[in-house]
């Protein structure tokens, strides 16, 4: 009798130092599948938001489709503008020059690593692609450009995308987007910072 009880006892004790080592490998794993996740999908919207820079600094505007920032990145050029001689000296503006060169968009983008085949896919998620949004609105009396590209938590969370797991991460939200830009103002700065 007294084994019965000593191997019941054994089994109750192995249960709970399994549930106390479950229990601390959790918030451990939530955070860091978080970090990585969230780190990857970071890049990316960086990547997107510079290649949609290029796209403007070629277009005067930003791209409305991933498709029309890829081939435009892909096959035009994009313009420089070389100044020689002091365009703030009012006395010599005669001797001010211009000159516009043009590199390919291509090379500069391969030079920044960005795989633009890949550009609107999410990281970690079954291939769900961001929302993205271009358009132009009037700011302050002036007609600007405003671009927003973001995507759900819960798209790339995978096993983590439930509220379960704000128990470990209260400003965690998986319906929340991650995402850099505003339809209301001009700023490309991400929600991130």
């Amino acid at each position: 009798m007294k084994s019965i009880i000593n191997i019941v006892l054994l089994v109750i004790i192995a249960f709970l130092v399994y549930m106390l080592i479950n229990s601390i490998k959790e918030p451990i794993a939530f955070e860091d599948a978080k970090n990585l996740r969230s780190g990857a999908v970071i890049e990316r919207l960086e990547d997107i938001r510079t290649s949609q820079e290029l796209y403007k600094s070629i277009k005067g505007k930003f791209a409305s489709t991933f498709d029309s920032l890829t081939y435009t990145l892909k096959n035009e050029q994009i313009p420089f503008v070389k100044i020689e001689g002091d365009p703030d000296d009012i006395g010599n503006l005669d001797k001010v020059t211009r000159d516009t060169i043009y590199f390919s968009a291509i090379d500069s983008i391969n030079a920044l690593g960005i795989n633009l085949d890949s550009l609107h896919i999410v990281p970690f998620s079954k291939g769900d692609k961001f929302t993205m949004q271009a358009d132009t609105l009037t700011y302050q009396s002036a007609l600007t450009n405003v671009l927003e590209v973001g995507t759900v938590w819960k798209s790339f969370m995978g096993p983590y995308a439930n509220r379960k797991y704000t128990k470990y991460d209260k400003t965690y939200e998986p319906n929340a987007r991650l995402k850099f830009g505003d339809m209301n103002k001009p700023s490309l700065s991400g929600n991130w910072n």
